[in-house]
């Protein structure tokens, strides 16, 4: 096979990794977004439901393009190892996020798993900064974007 057609085949699936990610949270996201979800009363800056799919796709796209350019990598050291560890953990800690929010509609063991979650994506961006800048920079929106969501899942803590 030629280096090309590889390439492709490594970009797909890289993407398609953090896409499947997506859709195993939304198992937990979809049961009780319509019913547990529209009974919370919810912060002020909470954007309209509709916004959450397009933005996580976006997100999953950059994650999965920022793998695929820590994973075309040729020398296969001990930081490219820990990157893809970290990336594979933040991944896994995304999925558990919605388990406990949505899947369990407990926003207080929520909180715990997003502060986790902050912390391994922290340490993911780190890691892909050591081996390739543009792979950092392609998890910093996720990075802000899960910020934003530790605050929501805050509020709704508190409100509730």
């Amino acid at each position: 096979m030629n280096k090309a057609k590889m390439n492709k085949i490594k970009l797909f699936i890289s993407i398609a990794i953090p896409l499947f990610a997506g859709f195993l949270g939304s198992i937990f996201t979809n049961t009780s977004v319509s019913t547990w979800y529209q009974t919370l009363s919810v912060p002020s800056l909470n954007p309209p439901g509709w916004v959450f799919g397009p933005v996580w796709t976006v997100l999953y796209i950059l994650m999965g393009t920022a793998l695929y350019r820590v994973w075309r990598k040729k020398e296969m050291g001990l930081d490219i190892f820990w990157a893809v560890w970290f990336f594979f953990a933040q991944l896994f800690f995304n999925i558990a996020w919605s388990l406990l929010f949505f899947g369990m509609e407990n926003p207080m063991l929520a909180l715990w798993g997003i502060g986790i979650l902050w912390i391994f994506i922290f340490f993911n961006v780190v890691a892909f900064f050591k081996v390739d800048k543009k792979s950092a920079w392609l998890m910093l929106p996720y990075l802000a974007w899960t910020s934003f969501a530790a605050y929501l899942n805050y509020a709704i803590f508190v409100l509730n």
